[in-house]
C-alpha cells in the first residue's frame, strides 16, 4: 500500500508544482497513519481513505502556494488557528521545513496527537499549543507577531478574521481556506474584516484534483488591530462583526 500512497502522493504534488524529496514523503506517509491509528480512538477526521487524505488534507493544505508562490523561499513564522488534526499546518510544515509554526487548538487532546506526529516526524521549529484563540491573541507575546496566519476551521469568514487577524503583524496576511461557493459569505465579511486592520486581496477559486471546488481569501494586514479584538470567547461566534 505505501507504493500507492507515495505515487498518488507524488502525482498531485506536481500538479500543484511541488517536488517533494524521499524523507518527505515517507512524512506524509507516517502522518497518514498516526492519523489513523489516533482517528480509532478519538475523533480527527471523517476522511480516512488514504487518496481521499492525500487529496482533502494534504493537497488542500499545500494549495496555499496558490496565492503565496513564494511560501519556501522565506522564513516565514506562521499560526494556523483551530488546527484540530494539524491541518494545513502539519503538510505545510513537511512541505517547507524553514517555516517556522505554531499549532494552536482549542481541545488539548489532539495537542497530545500533534505532539506525537512532531516528535515521530522529527519536525523543528513547530510548536503545538493548546489554548483559544480569543485569549491567546491578547498575549503581548503573539499578538501582532506572525507573518501567516492560516485556518481551515469551520466559522463564518467574519467570526474567523477576529480570531486570526490579532495574530499577524502589519504587512502580514491571514489565509482563510474555504469551500468554493463562499462568494456571498466572503463581500458579507468585507467590514468586520476592515474594522480588524485588513483587507481582502484575493480570492482564489480551484479545483482539487478529481475532487472539490476550494476558495483560499487572501487578507492582507494594513493596519495595527484596535486593542478590544478579539472579544471574550463565545462572543465573536455570537455576534460576529459587520
Amino acid at each position: 500500500m505505501k507504493d500507492e500512497f507515495i505515487k498518488q502522493l507524488e502525482t498531485e504534488m506536481e500538479e500543484i508544482g511541488l517536488l517533494l524529496t524521499s524523507r518527505q514523503k515517507d512524512q506524509f506517509y507516517d502522518f497518514y497513519r498516526l492519523l489513523i491509528s489516533w482517528n480509532s480512538k478519538m475523533n480527527l477526521t471523517a476522511i480516512t481513505e488514504w487518496r481521499e487524505v492525500i487529496t482533502k488534507h494534504f493537497v488542500d493544505s499545500l494549495s496555499l502556494i496558490r496565492v503565496i508562490p513564494d511560501l519556501g523561499e522565506k522564513n516565514w513564522s506562521v499560526i494556523d488557528v483551530g488546527t484540530g488534526a494539524g491541518f494545513p499546518g502539519i503538510p505545510l510544515k513537511i512541505a517547507f521545513p524553514d517555516l517556522r509554526i505554531i499549532l494552536l487548538d482549542s481541545l488539548n487532546k489532539r495537542i497530545v496527537f500533534l505532539n506525537q506526529v512532531v516528535e515521530d516526524l522529527e519536525l523543528k521549529n513547530i510548536e503545538a499549543v493548546h489554548g483559544r484563540a480569543e485569549d491567546f491573541a491578547r498575549e503581548n507575546v503573539s499578538r501582532e507577531t506572525f507573518d501567516l496566519c492560516v485556518s481551515r476551521a469551520v466559522a463564518n469568514l467574519s467570526t474567523l478574521s477576529e480570531y486570526c487577524i490579532p495574530f499577524v503583524k502589519v504587512g502580514g496576511m491571514f489565509i482563510s481556506y474555504k469551500a468554493g461557493k463562499s462568494e456571498e459569505e466572503i463581500r458579507s465579511a468585507e467590514g468586520a474584516v476592515k474594522k480588524l486592520g485588513g483587507e481582502i486581496n484575493k480570492m482564489d477559486i480551484f479545483q482539487l484534483p478529481n475532487s472539490d471546488e476550494r476558495c483560499l481569501v487572501k487578507i492582507n494586514k494594513i493596519s495595527m488591530c484596535k486593542k478590544i479584538y478579539p472579544r471574550k470567547a463565545g462572543i465573536p461566534s455570537r455576534q460576529p462583526l459587520k
